[in-house]
């Protein structure tokens, strides 16, 4: 008999990691019948998935403000546990722009003075989840359990405020349910919104992490699996040869190509003038006799035309290779990528010799190549025409997961780059061994069976709910 598995979806990154990768058809080998419970702007229908859409998920507007206010209880915790700064920078600033914002983030500072505790999370959990019960949204998601009755609810996300209703219905419903850490850095960040039965984690470094942060968590509650992120880069049927994707991008079959991977605004505010850098020094290179492209990759999310003086001006060195991706809204949650855009990322790793960027997971796509990847290592905070030495990015709590010998080839100012480069492309497993043990640490290995791990822990705890019956 068949176990019906609700996998809820709140963005398109979610949607990528459980629609596009080996967990559909893995999932039809159990005899596993998946329902995506989609409360994304996306239709899922082209994709041949089955789904019930959430109509326009609306959580209480109290619920929205708890959740910021229970961000930064718990980060000035994590600060006072740990005796660490460095959480504090995971704070978003409060808006004051008008009279709405400025009443919302003096109520959020009024609920931090009183909850500022370890008793004062819990409460405000429980508040949260009183207050969802509430709201049209808990009823519309509780109708649709009733309806279809499934043995498991799946939140792909740990933290969406979204998830929050679907959870709870799924749990008053005495209906199994877990969620999934959506990123490798945010379980430092306090971003564990949502309260589950169980947690799957990529790593057993992910497993401590979670059991550190998150006191009311027990260790039998977390399974560790992996992330279905990477598995692109293991199926062959993705990769297309360099003749066809070099021609189908006008690229230069005679170059070696570079990838820039742009990062988003927030994390990267001049993330052009590192492109403009990283174009300079190949620049250099070629006039010493190489022969080097970049292939540009923005971040997805990122439509600004912050680069387009950096494009135009390095229009010989540099070729854009747009994200395929599909958008129905402002906000990162409602772009999603598509299945071309899933192949194109894999072809992309696989047809260039190594990755730029500040602080990107994009050194673990290129790590399973067993290739190279250069982290920017300073800064234009200050001033354009004077560089600083340093990022505090990489004072982050997930980069402190890294071995501690070099796991990237640093650069650390521009007039430095394309002596940097010109050694990467020279002896470019320099740095990969140790980007791979990074990778091991931060993913399970091995990181193609992550749909699988998924799948086996979803069956074994529906299988034990209904032995309990």
């Amino acid at each position: 008999m068949s176990k019906k598995v609700f996998v809820l979806v709140s963005d398109g990154v979610s949607i990528r990691n459980f629609a596009y990768t080996s967990f559909l058809y893995l999932a039809k080998e159990k005899n596993i019948d998946l329902v995506f419970w989609n409360s994304t702007p996306f239709s899922l229908q082209d994709i041949n998935v089955r789904e019930v859409e959430i109509n326009k998920p609306k959580p209480s507007a109290l619920t929205d403000l708890i959740k910021t206010a229970l961000i930064r209880i718990e980060l000035n915790l994590f600060t006072k546990r740990d005796k660490d700064l460095i959480y504090q920078k995971y704070k978003f600033p409060l808006s004051y722009k008008n009279l709405k914002s400025t009443i919302k983030s003096l109520f959020v500072k009024l609920i931090v003075g009183i909850f500022n505790s370890e008793e004062g999370i819990k409460q405000l959990r429980s508040k949260m989840i009183v207050l969802e019960r509430k709201t049209e949204y808990y009823k519309q998601c509780k109708l649709s359990l009733e309806k279809e009755k499934p043995d498991f609810v799946f939140s792909t996300s740990q933290r969406a405020v979204t998830a929050i209703s679907p959870l709870t219905a799924a749990q008053d419903l005495d209906i199994t349910t877990a969620a999934f850490i959506y990123s490798w850095d945010n379980i430092p960040k306090a971003t564990t919104v949502v309260t589950a039965d169980y947690y799957c984690v990529w790593s057993e470094h992910m497993k401590k992490e979670l059991l550190h942060y998150q006191k009311y968590i027990e260790p039998k509650q977390i399974k560790v699996t992996g992330t279905p992120q990477f598995e692109n880069h293991f199926d062959a049927s993705l990769k297309e040869s360099k003749v066809k994707f070099f021609k189908t991008h006008g690229l230069d079959l005679n170059k070696k190509y570079i990838c820039f991977s742009g990062d988003d605004i927030t994390t990267s505010p001049k993330d052009e003038l590192y492109l403009r850098d990283l174009a300079k020094a190949v620049e250099v290179l070629n006039n010493k006799s190489h022969n080097v492209g970049i292939i540009f990759r923005r971040c997805p999310v990122d439509f600004s035309n912050r680069y387009d003086g950096v494009l135009e001006k390095y229009k010989d060195i540099i070729v854009s290779i747009e994200p395929i991706w599909e958008k129905k809204g402002g906000a990162w949650n409602s772009i999603m990528p598509t299945k071309a855009d899933y192949k194109l990322q894999t072809n992309i790793v696989e047809h260039t010799e190594c990755v730029v960027n500040l602080g990107s997971s994009m050194v673990f796509d290129y790590a399973a190549y067993g290739k190279p990847c250069a982290f920017m290592n300073y800064n234009y905070f200050n001033d354009e025409a004077k560089p600083q030495k340093g990022v505090y990015v990489y004072d982050f709590v997930h980069f402190r997961s890294k071995p501690s010998k070099d796991v990237v080839c640093w650069l650390k100012h521009p007039d430095d780059i394309s002596k940097d480069i010109e050694n990467l492309l020279k002896d470019s497993n320099k740095t990969v061994k140790a980007s791979q043990e990074w990778f091991n640490a931060i993913n399970q290995y091995p990181h193609s069976l992550a749909s699988e791990r998924i799948l086996n822990d979803m069956h074994k705890l529906i299988s034990l709910k209904n032995k309990q019956l």
